[in-house]
């Protein structure tokens, strides 16, 4: 439970900036103090509390970063609160929901102007935001935000394990570095109590490199010898040794829990102090919870649903909806001893590390290759309503298929009443607003389409779910039943020229245990990719304009190239290639999409079937009105 929440400063946000009904928000920063009872039904899954050093009311103590942005005068906001979790101790919202462009390191993780508003979106709707730390190794500079919780000891005694860091330069770790870094204290500085291995692919026999290659830095970090030596981009190290000191990662979920149950339903916390978002001393007044998690932050939501977080110490629900939005099949790496929840699983980078584990589905089955029965709704009353959002590279590298089929892909799953799936056709993973068709590490430009305007339209559709008991669209899917989701070998992906496809997608496999890495793979899950029209962009899911009206083919997946191991997904990066201008261009390279010329006949009828498909969707509920303008303007070239 939470015991103190403690605010340190309190400030005007945006210069005082008056945000439609809400009017002027202001920004609170402090701290929440909370303390857990190992033996409530409740925390008996958080792993290894009961080896926590209690207080002395036999209590387990953590203390976590919170910020939250609401109206200066709480009575005028919507009282709804949306709750962010945040991805590495980084604040998404701004840059995914508002569209706003960082203007220094970190602004956006503590924003401040008018200009870290972005668009308003949040504000606009009278939204009480949050945000609180979760992970404590979560990266504290530029503002990164994290939680304090107490190491884990065996009757007192130090715990030390041998266990596996992945560091792959270029990728997961920064080129600049000159050392590589270690999740947990190394117990011994004896090299030869440790292993270092390095191989290009992931499916490369491993080479040792010897004692006398490599040294330790300190506790925390080693290096290549002789001193200087750099590691290879792209290359994939393996280091296994006795760490030591882990922490109690799974109280996470529960301070989340208390947190937003805190804000919530409570006057005052356990000292007196008010609840700085109540409406008054006697009225609570928050009157729906949503939840938004990008990516990681996502993956945590969908962890944090499947625990039975959801619920608080008191029985009553936490979030009413939840939005992630491309958190694929996944879980986090926490509520392990020694977890690693920064990671996150590709064909390439972190692929054994564990992420994609049962239950993948809402709706209940019975995995094939191990016999257990799983679903990600607990069924016990307290489960949010939830909307899941995944674009075209969670289908490739992710598994995200395995959401609405069965595990051997062969039939399609009913999908439960409170859950809407949707594919966001043509987008990479990090897609959003500012991203440009640049080269990357990859062969093709990267994908610069942007899924934000749709993403807004459902985290409306949710909150009138939840606040006004309006169902939301319907799932937009790609499916076995109607032929637009298809095995790779099926995919009619047209011959591009100069364009290298995979002959891969990344594979997703049954473990019985995925916490010890001497566990085998047992088999591999039926993942399914989105069938692709003539053009190569994606039949089925939510197509936004420059998908249904395309100027390009816009992919979830690209190759990487040289200096990197050439040919396997490039991490989670797709791929952009624009339509050749006219026939004879496109004659000239051998490309059988039909140029821009010979399927717009004019700027006009350019611009007719751009407004034709943004009024579809929103006459669908999949895009504002406002955002339907904005794609129309921008078709005819006005700013």
């Amino acid at each position: 439970m939470l015991t103190r929440l403690q605010i340190d400063r309190t400030e005007p946000f945006a210069e005082g900036a008056s945000f439609g009904q809400a009017g002027a928000y202001v920004r609170l920063m402090g701290t929440a103090y909370g303390a857990l009872d190992p033996n409530h039904a409740l925390n008996a899954c958080i792993v290894d509390l009961e080896k926590a050093p209690r207080n002395a009311d036999g209590r387990v103590e953590y203390e976590m970063d919170v910020y939250i942005l609401q109206p200066a005068d709480v009575a005028r906001g919507s009282r709804t609160l949306l709750y962010e979790v945040n991805n590495r101790g980084r604040k998404m919202l701004m840059s995914v929901l508002h569209e706003a462009q960082e203007t220094s390191p970190g602004a956006l993780n503590d924003p401040t102007t008018q200009a870290d508003a972005g668009n308003g979106f949040s504000f606009q709707r009278g939204y009480t935001l949050v945000w609180s730390g979760w992970d404590p190794d979560a990266p504290r500079a530029n503002h990164g935000m994290g939680i304090r919780v107490p190491i884990a000891t065996e009757q007192g005694a130090p715990i030390v394990e041998t266990i596996r860091d992945e560091f792959i330069f270029g990728t997961r770790v920064p080129t600049t570095r000159t050392s590589a870094p270690l999740s947990y204290p190394a117990a011994t500085l004896d090299q030869h109590r440790a292993r270092l291995t390095v191989r290009a692919r992931e499916a490369d026999t491993p080479t040792t490199i010897p004692p006398e290659g490599w040294a330790y830095v300190d506790s925390r970090s080693l290096q290549l010898l002789p001193e200087g030596t750099r590691f290879e981009p792209g290359c994939i190290y393996d280091f296994w040794y006795p760490a030591t000191e882990p922490k109690i990662l799974g109280i996470g979920f529960a301070a989340t829990r208390d947190l937003v149950s805190f804000l919530r339903y409570q006057t005052h916390d356990r000292e007196g102090v008010p609840n700085p978002v109540a409406l008054s001393g006697s009225q609570a007044g928050i009157g729906a919870v949503l939840a938004f998690g990008n990516s990681q932050s996502g993956r945590y939501l969908r962890h944090h649903t499947s625990l039975g977080f959801n619920q608080d110490e008191q029985q009553r629900k936490v979030f009413d909806g939840v939005l992630t939005n491309v958190a694929g099949i996944g879980k986090v790496f926490t509520n392990t001893a020694f977890g690693q929840p920064y990671r996150t699983g590709t064909q390439h980078e972190d692929h054994t590390f564990p992420e994609n584990w049962l239950p993948f589905a809402h709706a209940p089955q019975t995995d094939p290759y191990t016999g257990q029965a799983h679903a990600l709704l607990r069924g016990d009353g307290f489960d949010p309503l939830i909307i899941e959002v995944n674009t075209s590279t969670e289908y490739w590298q992710k598994g995200a298929s395995l959401l609405h089929t069965d595990l051997e892909g062969q039939h399609d799953l009913t999908v439960p009443d409170t859950v809407r799936l949707f594919l966001m056709a043509g987008t990479q993973h990090g897609g959003r607003a500012g991203l440009t068709a640049v080269q990357g590490s990859g062969y093709q430009r990267r994908n610069p389409h942007n899924p934000t305007p749709a993403l807004r339209a459902l985290l409306v559709a949710l909150e009138q779910w939840v606040v006004d008991g309006v169902a939301p669209p319907a799932s937009r899917i790609p499916t076995l039943a109607d032929g637009s989701l298809v095995s790779q070998d099926a995919l009619a992906f047209p011959a591009l020229p100069d364009v290298r496809t995979p002959s891969q997608m990344n594979v997703i496999v049954a473990r019985k245990d995925w916490v010890h890495p001497k566990s085998k793979p047992t088999a591999i899950y039926g993942a399914r990719l989105p069938q692709v029209d003539a053009d190569g962009n994606e039949l089925a899911g939510i197509r936004l304009p420059p998908i249904a009206v395309p100027i390009a083919t816009y992919t979830g997946w690209n190759l990487y190239k040289a200096p990197y191991p050439e040919g396997e997904l490039c991490d989670r990066e797709g791929s952009y290639v624009p339509l050749a201008a006219s026939r004879a261009e496109r004659e000239a390279a051998g490309d059988p999409r039909l140029s821009l010329e010979e399927r717009y006949v004019s700027r006009a009828a350019y611009v007719q079937q751009v407004e034709a498909a943004a009024q579809a969707l929103v006459a669908a509920r999949l895009l504002l009105p406002e955002e339907a303008v904005r794609y129309i303007n921008e078709a005819g070239g006005k700013p």
